[in-house]
């Protein structure tokens, strides 16, 4: 037996405006939004959702879990990115073929070349 990807769940200060955020970032869309709960899908038929939950606290360290995004072009989507608010972050990777960046709270995700670069 095994099990299907429901959601990622993701603790957020705000989670209105950082599911908002990363539905733009991915081409999702916000399919509900609560005070508790805010879930982005691809389409709303579509799992795995992304949902977005309220915590009080900042994030204090690295993640241990984060997502990887293949573009087309990975210069014009990093620019993309920053330009929505997106940071780049050192958290060690050295001279590598990705770009880390974080997103409005700090959550670090990766921007890989594309499969043809």
């Amino acid at each position: 037996m095994s099990s299907v990807w429901e959601s990622l769940t993701v603790d957020a200060l705000d989670p209105s405006r950082l599911a908002h955020w990363w539905a733009e970032a991915l081409g999702y869309q916000v399919v509900s939004e609560k005070p508790d709960a805010v879930e982005i899908r691809r389409a709303p038929d579509q799992l795995p959702a992304i949902t977005f939950v309220p915590v009080t606290a900042a994030k204090e360290a690295k993640n241990r879990l984060h997502l990887d995004l293949r573009p087309e072009d990975q210069e014009a989507e990093v620019e993309r990115l920053v330009d929505m608010g997106a940071r780049h972050v050192d958290i060690g990777q050295g001279d590598v073929g990705w770009t880390v960046l974080a997103d409005p709270e700090g959550n670090e995700f990766c921007v890989l070349r594309g499969r043809k670069e």
